[in-house]
């Protein structure tokens, strides 16, 4: 599915394949395609559906405004096709690690193996010293080993394993470890 360009293409920041910026309506549709695809959100309780993608890009537009950073939205530059999103969170569940910012992500299948996420955190990373932040947490499912190496690949560290509060009714998913970086 092909992404149209903005009209001011416009990027915050930018790495030689990807350009960064906040989200706009007509990322919708393909980003609401990469949420419902179960295998890109197997280590999630469920793929979101099109209103719940709606609510995320809504919240990542709020937290940028409130902080400076979020999820953001990724573009091929050679294509300017959306292919997910890469950026840089606020976690507030209880945990002894938060209130924090963590880096995440989430890209469509056609992206997977081409280094992009690696390229894009490690970016967002670079973006969050320009902000000022001190540490980067990032977590994920224990079974998940491609956002693990990624996190290794950034030059993160491991801390510890932890329950995930918020997925204690997915005991396959609720066991996670956890990863920083300080920068």
């Amino acid at each position: 599915m092909k992404q149209l360009p903005s009209m001011t293409n416009t990027y915050l920041f930018e790495t030689s394949r990807l350009g960064f910026r906040t989200w706009q309506n007509f990322d919708l549709d393909v980003f609401a395609a990469i949420n419902a695809d179960p295998e890109v959100m197997r280590f999630f309780q469920k793929p979101y559906t099109r209103e719940e993608t709606q609510a995320m890009m809504d919240r990542m537009q709020r937290l940028y405004e409130e902080r400076g950073h979020c999820y953001f939205a990724v573009d091929l530059l050679d294509t300017k096709e959306l292919i997910g999103t890469i950026g840089l969170g606020w976690k507030t569940f209880e945990a002894d690690f938060t209130p924090c910012v963590d880096i995440g992500w989430r890209i469509g299948k056609k992206w997977w193996n081409q280094g992009l996420t690696s390229e894009g955190a490690q970016a967002c990373l670079d973006f969050a010293r320009q902000l000022g932040i001190k540490e980067v947490f990032s977590y994920a499912t224990v079974t998940n080993h491609a956002s693990i190496q990624v996190m290794k690949k950034i030059g993160m560290h491991f801390c510890y394993e932890f329950d995930y509060s918020e997925l204690k009714d997915f005991p396959h998913l609720r066991q996670c470890t956890l990863y920083k970086i300080a920068l």
